[in-house]
């Protein structure tokens, strides 16, 4: 491989490497459970333990178990910090840890983070007791527990790094957009790292689980949790609520050469649509989806016939399974490649859910294997079309994935991962 090629992608930009993987998931909370989880396609749901879900039409969840915040922050950190704040953290600092721990300039060294809900739960907990208990009673660390922004702070504070941070809320798409985010800075030469993802947890509070129901997003069914998230198949009746975190260490692709990292995947392609048809629903032809895939792929100098296999948004909701089909046949001329869902397995991690199913795709990438779709039985009438990849994973060899999510208010993104050619 010649030096300008270690360098630049066919379109003549900074190649980005995936050097390093941290997750803080239901399907575990360090990389190897995470992938012996989602490989061998196990649901995680379970009964509610974090409250009292009496009176919920939902009474189960994906729960982050096994986190222990104490190996990574100190009882004074843990009180200053949200919960979404502390599975970021952990994450974040994980993944640095799986690349190696590379030296870099803190001044080149950035952040990029992705939450729907910021530190909601501690909103809530605020709001109540000033309502019950009076203002005086209101915590002083209020407002840097709920900014979004805080968990890329407490990174960059823990790392004492002093480049580009930048926070990304763009509902149930902001892991890939965090992740494209954090692309662009090692792309365009700013930074020589970035740790990019995503975390959420304020889903799994009573408030926001009432809100879920009360839009009857979520599956409702309290007597086979195992197989509530169900993507494409029949029977499907919504998702099923999750949390946590999930972060990768990016960096130039020479870079990683040169230091003899591991190179898990290299970032091809992104892309971004919104549908501006409804707050909720998405449009149900699929076509600003299907452009959203389409300018992925040009992006990353791919045809749909390069793709391996789709990491698809698959949420397990009527209307949203039914129209990522109708996108993927268009986008892929009728005949996809293998579909999976990783929302079977972990449920619905909200804005850390593209994070999360990023790093699901990377070792997909990395390991040549299409992780099965947990809850997956039999195809539904309105997903005819698609190799849903279900039972054990697909053997596929190394090649690029196409990973989708969509969110709240029409927001459609799309990335591209590839096997690193010359390492």
């Amino acid at each position: 491989m010649t030096r300008a090629r270690q360098l630049l992608d066919s379109r003549g930009r900074r190649r980005v490497a995936i050097t390093g993987i941290g997750v803080t998931t239901p399907a575990g909370c360090d990389l190897a459970e995470f992938t012996a989880t989602v490989l061998a396609g196990r649901a995680t749901a379970g009964p509610i333990t974090r409250f009292d879900p009496a009176g919920l039409p939902t009474r189960f969840a994906c729960e982050v178990s096994g986190f222990r915040p104490d190996r990574y922050l100190s009882g004074k950190e843990r009180r200053r910090a949200d919960r979404f704040a502390q599975y970021a953290l952990c994450a974040a600092l994980d993944a640095l840890a799986d690349a190696g721990t590379p030296a870099r300039d803190p001044v080149r060294s950035g952040i990029a983070c992705g939450s729907s809900f910021g530190g909601a739960d501690s909103y809530t907990r605020q709001a109540l007791a000033c309502r019950d208990r009076g203002p005086g009673e209101v915590s002083p660390l209020t407002t840097t527990l709920l900014i979004p922004n805080s968990a890329a702070a407490f990174i960059g504070m823990k790392l004492g790094w002093h480049g580009p941070s930048a926070t990304v809320s763009t509902a149930c798409a902001s892991g890939i957009d965090a992740i494209s985010t954090g692309v662009g800075l090692v792309r365009d030469g700013r930074c020589d790292l970035v740790l990019a993802g995503a975390t959420d947890s304020a889903g799994l509070t009573r408030l926001m689980m009432a809100a879920f129901c009360q839009s009857d997003a979520l599956s409702t069914r309290n007597d086979d949790v195992a197989t509530a998230s169900r993507p494409f198949s029949v029977g499907r009746d919504g998702y099923v609520m999750g949390e946590g975190s999930a972060f990768l260490a990016l960096e130039p692709f020479d870079h990683a050469l040169a230091r003899g990292a591991r190179v898990y995947a290299e970032i091809a392609g992104s892309a971004q649509s919104t549908d501006s048809y409804h707050l909720t629903a998405p449009n149900p032809t699929g076509k600003w989806v299907t452009a959203c895939m389409n300018n992925a792929l040009d992006d990353a100098a791919l045809t749909p016939a390069d793709i391996g296999s789709v990491n698809a948004h698959g949420p397990s909701t009527p209307l949203g399974d039914a129209m990522e089909t109708r996108a993927l046949l268009a986008a892929f001329d009728g005949a996809p490649p293998p579909v999976t869902s990783s929302k079977g397995v972990f449920g619905h991690l909200m804005g850390a859910s593209g994070a999360a199913e990023v790093a699901v795709a990377a070792l997909t990438t990395h390991l040549g294997l299409v992780p099965p779709t947990a809850g997956h039985a039999e195809l539904a009438a309105d997903c005819q079309g698609l190799d849903v990849v279900s039972g054990e994973p697909r053997e596929t060899g190394a090649r690029p994935v196409l990973s989708n999510s969509f969110g709240l208010g029409g927001q459609n993104s799309c990335i591209i991962l590839s096997p690193p050619e010359g390492t």
